[in-house]
């Protein structure tokens, strides 16, 4: 059915041909028209197949008075064989297997077209001689692509928009290499804009992709790509994907709000940054895959994650190359992991990171030269064996840790500043190495240099200013410190000697002096009085815990006598006993040649509180010195909150230093399972776990460990980590105390603060604690302590009144004086 006319104006030279004609087919039309002709067509529904052989003008009424409608029922509504003109026409298609328009040959120019179809791509573009200029159109292609450049085909899209495609919104392959300036492309189903195959390639100016269920831009399968000015944002999916040789270039391009990665490539493809922005992302802001594939960005700016993820991802031996950055707000800023990946950042700034601005870990490397990493909770986190690289001069600024060194890995840092960290300026652990020259540490909270057993650490030329707890401490074995110097502050040495060994000619701490435990190397020299070297030239060593050592501890006979003399605790008394019985006999089958059994001296304490776990813990301690298991026998209690730090590697830290605090004496974790809650998800009390296994194979001899908690609870705790459970020789339960007992620590209270139980006060008491509820508030040892306190409250408040007690009334205690079943205890 065809609706309207269409008139020809001829266009040609000849006079006869400049003449006009109305049609009542745009087919008859077409069949007479030639090259320059102009085809006016009136508003109506045009159910015809229409191809273009000519040069022709084709275009819709001018004066508004309605639309044409190219809608043929099945196959291409309008093909282009030439460069001819189309203006103002409304094209619809239904056929699945075949475009709306199609663009074969010539150089048309497509303007204020609307295509709304729902076939197999709204306007396709094919082979080698198609190059279209299309200005203003509109695409809807709810079935299909929105816009297709196939075959070699290329041509300018200018102001186009494409909107609700069922597939890509625009796709580019076998060769095709259009040009796109200010389009919108958006609501697609797959990909807003894809690239592929060898040859193909795109270049947009000013585009903007947006509200896609899929990747905003895909390219691929060795295509190439240009993006300038161009806006990224809202996809389902990543934001831009490369893969397989994929080239791709972003410039001055802004990347916001994807749920998932914001830039992810992999398999050799090679991605150039320049003045671009990756914000609000979901997973990582640059996510970089496999040997071969590259990252190079300058004067970009990757920030506000959503996510929990690291903004830059390298792996499995990819390459990134940042250069003028900012990285901030975000979880982690750099993450590389494998061997041959790496990164190299020049000049660049991290900064507002939540957890660990660079980590480097699985032999992976990371060069920075230049950066300033300011408040994160570790600045530059080096993993593990094999991993390292070079920091150079770079500031970091507001950390809880600067640099953490672990797990023999391997890094140089030169000329870095460590400023006002939480907990230590660089600490290395568990067998890391690391060297460092000229850096320095200011205003720590904690250490300057912490360096911990057997890491053979480097030092030259480093220097220390107003570090709380010291400026240096080190062991005995492993690190090597030459010409470095320090303002004095934190701890003092532990002794004349060891201060004599301070400043001694020619060396430096020993480690053979009591209670030092930071050395230099024997070689470093010291300045002379006559060198302007500040007062501390060397490292100083960490104050001794207080409590004294072996050598003033009660004999083990006193403290089980006082063990023996607490309320209750049949079972405990039994087992400790049985503990003290195998360490002591085990002592003398030594003294007599014969071998000793070997006697695991970690403990798990189960009960509910009140029931002296602590005091038994710190008895325990007093027994093995005693006996000359442990050096001192102190007590360092702590809970999850001495343990787990607010950010990776600072729980490892605290973990490590509340050991050495527990160094020859008993570190007792009160309230264990909640280093593993049971929703923990990335929660850090893990880390405390497998770092506390560690330490307790390491220095099994130095410090016993006792953890403490409810009964079902520290089942469950055991079970966490599979070397928990096997590092503790024995569970030891402390049941609720009975009516009977808690009388009984009711009347010690009594006898030790010079008072006594009147008549009938004792039975009350009795009467009290077999009534009262003995629900989860209930303490215990704690509740009969604190009902003695509130009988003395309420003793004095009834004494008060009289003007001349006597003794006897100061000093006895009755039933009325005990508080109600219903106040607390």
């Amino acid at each position: 059915m065809v609706q309207g006319t269409v008139q020809v104006t001829h266009g040609g030279s000849s006079r006869w041909r400049r003449r006009s004609g109305e049609y009542p087919t745009l087919t008859a039309a077409l069949a007479v028209a030639g090259d320059g002709d102009v085809l006016s067509i009136a508003p109506g529904t045009y159910r015809e197949n229409l191809v273009l052989h000519h040069a022709v003008t084709l275009r819709g009424p001018e004066d508004g008075s309605g639309s044409v409608r190219i809608a043929p029922l099945d196959g291409v509504a309008l093909t282009l064989r030439a460069s001819a003109v189309v203006q103002d026409l409304y094209l619809e298609g239904q056929d699945r297997a075949a475009p709306a328009l199609l663009v074969e040959d010539g150089s048309p120019e497509l303007t204020d077209l609307r295509v709304s179809t729902h076939s197999a791509a709204g306007i396709e573009v094919r082979g080698p001689g198609a190059r279209p200029l299309v200005r203003r159109c509109t695409v809807e292609n709810p079935a299909g692509v929105g816009i297709a450049v196939l075959d070699g085909g290329g041509g300018v899209f200018e102001e186009c928009e494409v909107v609700s495609s069922g597939q890509t919104g625009f796709s580019v392959r076998g060769g095709g290499r259009p040009r796109l300036e200010r389009c919108r492309i958006h609501h697609s189903t797959g990909a807003g804009i894809a690239v592929t195959g060898e040859g193909s390639g795109l270049e947009a100016l000013g585009c903007e992709v947006y509200e896609v269920r899929g990747a905003g831009v895909q390219i691929a399968a060795r295509a190439a790509a240009r993006l300038t000015d161009c806006a990224v944002h809202r996809t389902s999916a990543d934001g831009v994907t490369l893969d397989t040789d994929a080239v791709l270039t972003l410039a001055g391009c802004d990347i916001h709000d994807i749920p998932e990665n914001a830039v992810d490539l992999r398999s050799r493809s090679v991605l150039t940054l320049s003045r671009t922005s990756v914000r609000r992302f979901g997973r990582n802001g640059l996510s970089v895959w496999d040997p071969g594939t590259r990252v190079d960005a300058d004067s970009c700016e990757i920030h506000d994650s959503t996510g929990d993820y690291p903004a830059v991802w390298v792996s499995d031996g990819a390459t990134a190359s940042l250069d003028s950055c900012r990285v901030h707000d975000v979880p982690d800023a750099l993450f590389v992991l494998d061997r041959g990946s790496s990164v190299d950042v020049t000049d660049s700034d991290l900064s507002q990171v939540r957890n660990t601005a660079v980590s480097v870990s699985d032999g992976a490397t990371a060069q920075l030269d230049d950066c300033r990493i300011r408040e994160a909770g570790t600045g530059a986190w080096f993993r593990d064996h094999g991993s390292g690289g070079t920091l150079a001069g770079c500031t970091i600024d507001a950390v809880q840790t600067g640099v953490i060194v672990t797990k023999g890995a391997d890094p140089t840092l030169e000329r870095c500043t460590v400023t006002s960290p939480a907990e230590a300026g660089f600490y290395v652990s568990a067998g890391g190495r690391g060297t460092f020259k000229a850096c320095r540490v200011t205003d720590s909270s904690g250490f300057g240099f912490h360096v911990l057993d057997g890491c053979r650490t480097t030092l030259t030329r480093c220097h220390t200013e107003r570090c709380s707890r010291g400026g240096y401490e080190f062991a005995e074995d492993g690190p090597v410190a030459e010409e470095c110097t320090g303002d004095g502050s934190g701890p003092r040495p532990a002794s004349a000697a060891a201060a004599a060994a301070q400043s001694a000619p020619g060396g430096g701490f020993t480690g053979a002096q009591s209670g030092v435990r930071t050395v230099t190397a024997a070689r470093s020299p010291v300045a002379q009085p006559s060198q302007a070297a500040p007062a501390a030239s060397v490292p100083r060593p960490a104050d001794p815990e207080p409590g004294g050592d072996a050598a003033g501890a009660r004999a083990s006979g006193a403290v089980l006598g006082q063990l023996d003399a607490l309320v209750g605790l049949d079972s405990v008394k039994r087992e400790v006993r049985a503990l003290t019985d195998m360490i002591e006999v085990g002592r003398r089958r030594q003294r007599a040649g014969l071998k000793a059994a070997s006697v695991r001296r970690h403990l798990v304490f189960t009960g509910s509180p009140g029931t002296g776990k602590t005091t038994v813990a710190r008895l325990y301690g007093e027994i093995l010195a005693s006996l000359g298991v442990l050096e001192r026998g102190h007590l360092v209690e702590v809970s999850r909150v001495d343990l787990v730090g607010e950010h990776i590697g600072s729980t490892a830290i605290r973990t490590q230093e509340a050991f050495e605090r527990a160094r020859g004496g008993v570190l007792f974790i009160d309230e264990a399972y909640a280093l593993a809650p049971e929703d923990s998800g990335r929660d850090f009390g893990r880390e405390a776990i497998d770092t506390l296994v560690k330490l307790m194979e390491d220095h099994r001899d130095a410090v016993v460990v006792i953890v403490a908690g409810y009964t079902a609870e520290m089942d469950r705790f055991l079970t966490v980590n599979p070397g928990v459970a096997s590092r503790f020789s024995r569970t030891i339960a402390f049941g609720d105390y009975g009516p009977g007992e808690l009388l009984r620590i009711v009347e010690q209270q009594a006898e030790e603060h010079e008072y006594r139980l009147g008549e009938g006060t004792a039975e009350a008491l009795l009467t009290y604690f077999t009534e009262l509820p003995k629900g989860p508030a209930f303490g215990n040892g704690r509740t009969a302590r604190q009902t003695f306190e509130s009988m003395v409250e309420r003793h004095a408040g009834r004494v008060a009144q009289l003007s001349e007690p006597s003794t006897d009334e100061l000093t006895l205690l009755f039933p009325a004086d005990l508080p109600a079943l219903s106040a607390p205890c």
